[in-house]
């Protein structure tokens, strides 16, 4: 498995997981919309951590240095 996350893209991600992690806990958001928020907030947080994102290898995408190429 490459690494496809380039490092502003890992920092974009956790934020965005801490933030809608926050939305949810608080009860911001309920029903399907805190489900469907907190799981794109976990999937956010594991490629973030991975380094991986299966979508950009799909695409053959990469955000980071050495990764895959367009």
């Amino acid at each position: 498995m490459t690494k496809n996350v380039g490092s502003a893209d890992r920092i974009v991600r956790t934020l965005l997981a801490i933030v809608l992690g926050i939305l949810v806990f608080t009860g911001e958001v309920t029903g399907t919309l805190a489900i469907v928020l907190g799981v794109l907030a976990v999937v956010l947080l594991a490629t973030s951590t991975m380094s991986f994102c299966p979508l950009y290898a799909i695409g053959k995408m990469s955000t980071a240095k050495g990764g895959a190429k367009k």
